[in-house]
């Protein structure tokens, strides 16, 4: 019997590589990045076609390669960056593995020019699938440019997986504004489709977190900044007003990496919970800078994952870090004693003599004695007292008269007189349905009593109106007379576009005003007073969570969210006339029992049920 154990060829070994590194072409576009960084580039361009599957290219102007590093940074664990097994852990680079370029030339059509300053000419590589066809000189400027072609083009399977063009392009950004964060002395551009859609220049890290966010999060920023033995904490955490019910921008760096940690997570969630709701999310920018021997980064192919060998006492620095910051720039609510319905406090005035209080005692008024109960009728008459007690007589005397009419009579000189008082029609008095704590809906039915929580009902009555509104696409546009600017950030100007046809037919209008601006000029009729800034957000917040790609699916999100934006919300007061259309409209939905998210909406306590309960 034969061996049956053997070497992989290098092509189908890099294959394997490519499936942990490059996953989509996003992947791509971080690699490519990193390693710029690496070079030294203080200017990169970042070039994309068709979301990434036609084209990914990076064009740097750092310090470049030799034609021999050219050919070698294609070969497999090739890197300039390692030498010996210590230097593992004393890491300051982004990319170390070797793993990069060979993965991506094995999947893909791959072109390079670099060029050395001390050089005089270039290098060309030209790699297909791994394989080498053609290395040569050429004239070009200093620095990097690497155009990966036709991704997956070789592994049609891996091709099939990738998701929309919209998808696809959100992943980018998302890859491109973890990497811009943390390098601002480095300008980026981005050109898709030969449109150039993002200028970051040079700056500083709270304005290139304006750049990303949009103006608007200048002035929600608080610094924090503490440095300590184990390392330095700087950055920035939003204010707590400004959190989010959806999405919100949150960023843990170590080094200038980005990583993921959801224990340091839990200790910012931590400092902000007396200050926010419990389904609230604040903002964070916070950035690590420790000792490279304290950290791991290399327990994650994408490297993303990092240990850090202080993790429980930089857990409590980051919570009280954050902490103080919030208490020190007045996040915690106060009195404001600068507003014009201030109550004024007045100023001691040494010269002015104050009185003691004054208390008015009946030394003889004695409540077991004759003359003293005496004394007190006279007194209460003197007050009054005596006419409103004769009213009180008289009034009885008129209920007991009225005993012996006719018990219809009655009644009815009763609806006139609150009707005449208190404008209260009999239905309010005897409604049909009943609202108990500005949260239900009381109801009696043949069965029982039922239970019909309000805001879930009109989640459920508008997510059927919404969605037969995008189907159909007959949604009522209300103009705006001032039109209102929206201001997103770069990841939420490239989803937009998806859910931008979906909108209009619910009767949203934008106008594009450049620079991730759009102008809201109108809106759908339905929504009332409701922020028109906070539904788009939360709508481009919804499709980028559930990052739905089946047109169906988008429509539904949508629908979803924007009515959970527009329900009545709990502790509202609702008329009769508002729970009957309520009710009304809620049974007329084919699924009015539970919300489309599945939330339940009715409750029914059966006779038997309260029979027992009054045993």
């Amino acid at each position: 019997m034969s061996d049956i154990i053997q070497l992989l060829p290098d092509s189908i070994a890099n294959q394997i590589a490519a499936g942990e590194v490059i996953q989509r072409p996003a992947s791509v576009v971080k690699e490519l990045v990193e390693n710029a960084l690496d070079a030294g580039a203080t200017r990169i361009r970042i070039l994309i076609k068709d979301a990434g599957r036609t084209l990914v290219q990076v064009i740097d102007n750092g310090k470049g390669m030799s034609a021999t590093d050219l050919r070698m940074a294609f070969e497999r664990h090739a890197t300039s960056k390692i030498r010996n097994a210590d230097d593992l852990f004393t890491l300051t680079t982004m990319g170390f593995r070797g793993e990069a370029l060979p993965s991506i030339a094995a999947i893909s059509q791959v072109e390079v020019k670099s060029r050395r300053e001390e050089d005089e000419l270039g290098s060309l590589l030209l790699i297909n699938g791994s394989k080498l066809e053609k290395q040569e000189f050429l004239s070009c400027a200093v620095g990097t440019s690497i155009a990966v072609k036709n991704i997956f083009f070789n592994v049609p399977a891996r091709r099939k997986f990738l998701k929309s063009n919209e998808t696809e392009r959100r992943n980018i950004f998302t890859e491109i504004e973890r990497i811009v964060l943390v390098n601002p002395d480095v300008e980026f551009t981005l050109v898709e489709n030969e449109l150039e859609t993002l200028h970051l220049p040079k700056t500083n890290i709270r304005q290139r977190i304006v750049q990303l966010e949009g103006k608007g999060i200048n002035q929600q920023l608080i610094e924090i900044d503490e440095e300590t033995s184990l390392g330095k904490i700087y950055g920035y955490v939003a204010r707590p007003e400004f959190a989010k019910k959806g999405r919100a921008s949150q960023f843990f760096f170590v080094n200038n990496r980005y990583i993921r940690h959801p224990y340091f997570h839990r200790a910012v969630m931590q400092a902000f919970e007396p200050l926010i709701a419990a389904n609230e999310k604040p903002s964070y920018f916070i950035f690590f800078r420790v000792d490279p021997e304290s950290i791991d980064v290399n327990i994650h192919p994408t490297k993303t994952e990092v240990k850090f060998e202080n993790e429980q006492a930089l857990w409590q620095i980051v919570l009280v870090t954050v902490r103080e910051s919030l208490g020190r720039y007045n996040a915690i609510p106060s009195i404001d004693f600068d507003r014009e319905d201030a109550p004024e406090i007045p100023v001691f005035d040494p010269s002015r003599s104050s009185q003691m209080p004054r208390v008015n005692v009946d030394p003889n008024y004695n409540p077991f004695h004759q003359s003293s109960s005496a004394s007190f009728r006279s007194k209460s008459s003197s007050l009054g007292w005596d006419h409103l007690y004769q009213e009180f007589a008289n009034g009885k005397e008129d209920e007991e008269e009225s005993d012996v009419k006719d018990e219809s009579e009655t009644q009815g000189s009763l609806f006139s007189s609150a009707g005449e008082n208190r404008n209260i029609s009999e239905s309010d008095l005897f409604p049909e349905h009943y609202q108990y704590k500005q949260r239900y809906i009381l109801t009696s039915v043949k069965s029982g009593l039922m239970i019909i929580d309000q805001h879930r009902a009109h989640v459920r009555i508008l997510y059927d109106k919404y969605l037969s509104q995008i189907i159909n696409r007959k949604g009522v546009s209300q103009r705006i007379l001032f039109p209102e600017v929206l201001e997103l950030s770069a990841a939420e100007a490239a989803a937009l576009p998806s859910i931008s046809e979906d909108m209009e037919a619910l009767g949203f209008e934008l106008s594009h005003l450049g620079n991730h601006s759009f102008g809201v000029q109108g809106i759908p009729s339905e929504i009332g007073n409701t922020d028109p800034s906070q539904l788009i957000r939360a709508m481009i917040d919804s499709s980028m969570q559930t990052g739905n790609d089946v047109k169906d699916a988008l429509r539904e999100t949508l629908a979803l969210s924007l009515a959970r934006m527009t329900a009545i919300p709990y502790g509202r007061v609702l008329t009769s006339e508002e729970m009957l259309l309520v009710v009304s409209e809620l049974f007329a939905s084919p699924i009015p029992g539970y919300t489309p998210d599945g939330l339940k909406v009715i409750s029914v306590l059966t006779d038997t049920e309260i029979d027992k309960k009054m045993q």
